[in-house]
């Protein structure tokens, strides 16, 4: 873990002890797929890699479209500060 990721992640954190919210699950999920579409870019016939990545993709955007019918304030600063387009 970076120390860029590790301050993104305790930015989006509720309290000192959250692991769990769905603003630290997107940061750790956004980390994981871009570490991924890393991998992708070098081993472009890994295909099970490239399910996992869909796979994880499609789990942050159910994250984000709960979390922007939840707590629309919250979804707009997990937006911005993962840099994260919409």
């Amino acid at each position: 873990m970076s120390k860029a990721d590790t301050l993104e992640v305790s930015q989006l954190r509720i309290h000192e002890r959250d692991t769990g919210s769905a603003d630290v699950q997107i940061a750790l999920l956004t980390r994981r797929i871009n570490d991924l579409t890393q991998h992708l870019k070098t081993h472009t016939k890994d295909h099970s890699s490239r399910r996992g990545l869909l796979k994880l993709v499609a789990d942050r955007r159910s994250l984000l479209d709960y979390l922007k019918r939840t707590a629309f304030e919250r979804y707009q600063a997990v937006l911005e500060k993962l840099q994260l387009r919409k």
